[in-house]
């Protein structure tokens, strides 16, 4: 008997070599239409894309060095020590710009969410002068262009928009470039990071609040944009009126049976189910409440979530916030004048501008129509037609009052926006905006391009012209700030 070769053996039984992975399937089957996977690499596709743009458009200064209004870090690195005041006041590069002044002891006077997610970063740095606070804000820009995109890619699928998925991409670009979020995002210092943070998770509570999907993170989005940006608390009918409809079995309010009575409708809501979603969205909110009334009660003795401190800021119109309040009817007229009318300053007859430029923006900022035409197609939807008609037509009513009651706050608050190249407080509702333009459905054409191309242009200059001091001939500042037009 002949012995066999081991190795000859070996190889005679071993199995064959798996064949090797074939990319194209591979990439094919991840780009699948309509599967969640594409969804979520055009919306990675997205982030990456805008925030290469916005890094390039901040400058290498921005993303190497820490910003000169960098409270954020400046309160994390306070947490890190065991307190919420800074020990030592305001650096001298801050001077002394919007901090809060109570009873000898300085607090930076923001809502807190921004520090909290700057901490872990602020501690790893050593310190806040070693945090790159602008980079921070660029690297989180690029999320709530990329959420817009899910918000309005879920809106296609459900068949509540008729854009296509390639309008849907042009839409997520073009807040990205062609509103004022494009220099907002480059800006990186306090006031512009906290609208970063609040865009983003704007989008994210549509996103989840949409069919009352998943109230726990939409509820738990609302009260992160309640801790950076209290306005869009004010987006909070959507999911309440979302968890209605799907809790209904009419589809009350929106599909109750003309000739049936309203007690009939409201008898075949789910009750339980309906408690059972608002309370999981509402338990998240109620945790900011708590939050933010700790943090009062621990610095001013006041124990209310419903009051941040600003009326404490050290700044030159401390007076009119101690007069008129916060809010207030006072500052209606004035802010309405700045979002509605304000235009870019030409040359008088015979004369020029200083520095010889072509024109000069007062830094009150333009006008929202001025520096985003595209917002005019929110006033102007197509008629709602055909069979999903009532829902489309539903969703916008709901959406155009989540972007309404924000705007009404931040049109009632003390401040216009100063300083800004456009009016910065459209932020807290633009994804808003942009939800009504998909639902709207008015094609995206000749016209439409135009705007497109008159908003992309305009927020690109914003974006590379605003805060260099290389720039600063294109810009008028009056630190009074009761220049709002150009004086005869």
């Amino acid at each position: 008997m002949t012995g066999s070769d081991p190795a000859s053996n070996t190889s005679a039984n071993a199995a064959p070599p798996a064949p090797a992975a074939d990319p194209a399937f591979s990439l094919a089957r991840v780009m699948r239409p309509e599967s969640r996977s594409r969804r979520l690499v055009l919306a990675l596709i997205v982030y990456v894309a805008t925030t290469a743009v916005f890094a390039a458009f901040a400058g290498t200064q921005r993303l190497t060095e820490h910003t000169p209004f960098n409270h954020y870090a400046l309160l994390a690195d306070a947490w890190l020590h065991g307190r919420q005041d800074l020990a030592n006041g305001p650096p001298p590069y801050a001077m002394n710009n919007d901090f809060a002044q109570f009873h000898g002891r300085t607090y930076v006077s923001f809502p807190p969410l921004p520090a909290l997610l700057m901490l872990p970063f602020v501690k790893l740095a050593g310190s806040p002068e070693d945090f790159c606070d602008g980079q921070f804000a660029v690297e989180l820009a690029g999320i709530a262009p990329a959420a817009l995109l899910l918000v309005l890619e879920k809106l296609r699928r459900t068949r509540r928009s008729p854009r296509t998925e390639r309008e849907n991409v042009a839409l997520s670009l073009l807040f990205a470039f062609g509103t004022v979020y494009f220099f907002t995002a480059v800006e990186g210092t306090v006031w512009f990071v906290a609208m970063v943070v609040a865009a983003a998770v704007a989008a994210l509570y549509l996103l989840w609040a949409l069919d009352a999907e998943q109230p726990l993170l939409a509820g738990t989005m609302l009260g992160c944009a309640y801790m950076s940006r209290p306005e869009i608390l004010g987006m909070a009918p959507l999911f309440a009126l979302e968890a209605l409809r799907v809790s209904s079995r009419s589809g009350f309010p929106v599909r109750a049976s003309a000739d049936g009575s309203l007690t009939q409708a409201l008898s075949e809501i789910d009750v339980p189910a309906l408690a059972r979603r608002y309370a999981a969205f509402a338990a998240p909110i109620l945790v900011a409440f708590g939050i933010a009334t700790w943090m009062n009660w621990t610095r001013y003795d006041r124990a209310t979530p419903f009051w941040f401190d600003h009326e404490f800021l050290t700044v030159a119109w401390h007076a009119r916030i101690v007069k008129w309040g916060l809010l207030g009817y006072h500052y209606l007229a004035k802010n309405l004048g700045i979002a509605l009318s304000s235009l870019p300053w030409l040359p008088p007859r015979g004369g020029s501008l200083p520095h010889s430029a072509p024109f000069q923006i007062n830094e009150h900022g333009l006008a929202l129509w001025f520096t985003t035409p595209l917002y005019f197609w929110v006033l102007w939807p197509k008629p709602f037609q055909g069979a999903d008609a009532p829902d489309r037509k539903w969703l916008y009513a709901i959406v155009a009052l989540c972007a309404l009651l924000p705007a009404s706050f931040d049109l009632l608050y003390q401040n216009s926006g100063w300083r800004q190249f456009g009016y910065r407080f459209s932020n807290d509702y633009s994804v808003a905006l942009f939800v009504l333009i998909a639902i709207g459905a008015r094609p995206m054409r000749t016209l439409f391009a135009a705007a497109a191309l008159w908003s992309v242009a305009w927020n690109a200059f914003g974006a590379a012209t605003f805060d260099k001091v290389s720039m600063d001939r294109f810009y008028f500042r009056d630190g009074s700030q009761t220049i709002v037009y150009q004086p005869d």
